[in-house]
């Protein structure tokens, strides 16, 4: 399969490969985030100066090349009704082999929160990674104190696994995440 022909078509969202067409929308739905609203938000960037269409169209190609050597795939969030871009969801490949196992991750920004994307947008993609890109196991990596996330897990239907104790690097620091994952039935 062709990736950058993917297309997740949910009830109220397509999800598909950023193309350079999506260049000015996303570049504003960056500029129109609002102001962090917890630990887990990045919030608006101070600056959007560097974001120009030349690195974005580096981005995707990095993506695209990502996807070519099953890495990493990268897929846009938008809404049908308007086609705007609502964030993206991520498909970073472990191990192959005889695991078959990967990891999501999702990104949307602040100014659509509390509007079910999220949820909508990670069981479709999980979906989609277990039948095209044949998959057996896809977990979510979670700070232990961010629980929208741990929510959307449970709602998602990943099951809690376990803590994984000083895990992932962050600020410099090992810090402990929370293992959920799915197996494809």
């Amino acid at each position: 399969m062709d990736f950058s022909e993917l297309v997740i078509d949910t009830e109220r969202l397509i999800i598909r490969p950023f193309k350079k067409d999506d260049y000015s929308d996303w570049f504003k739905q960056f500029d129109n985030r609002m102001p962090s609203k917890y630990k887990y938000d990045d919030g608006r960037p101070s600056s959007m100066s560097a974001y120009k269409e030349e690195w974005f169209v580096d981005w995707i190609n990095g993506f695209n090349e990502s996807a070519r050597k099953d890495k990493m795939y990268n897929l846009g969030i938008f809404c049908k009704e308007d086609g705007l871009n609502v964030g993206k969801v991520e498909l970073i490949t472990i191990l192959r082999m005889d695991y078959q196992w990967a990891m999501v991750g999702y990104s949307i920004h602040n100014q659509y929160w509390k509007k079910g994307y999220g949820l909508e947008s990670v069981l479709a993609a999980t979906e989609t990674f277990f039948l095209t890109l044949n998959f057996h196991r896809i977990e979510l990596h979670i700070n232990t104190d961010n629980y929208p996330s741990i929510r959307l897990a449970e709602k998602a239907g990943f099951m809690f696994e376990c803590v994984r104790e000083e895990f992932s690097l962050d600020n410099d620091k090992w810090t402990d995440f929370l293992i959920y994952y799915k197996n494809r039935i």
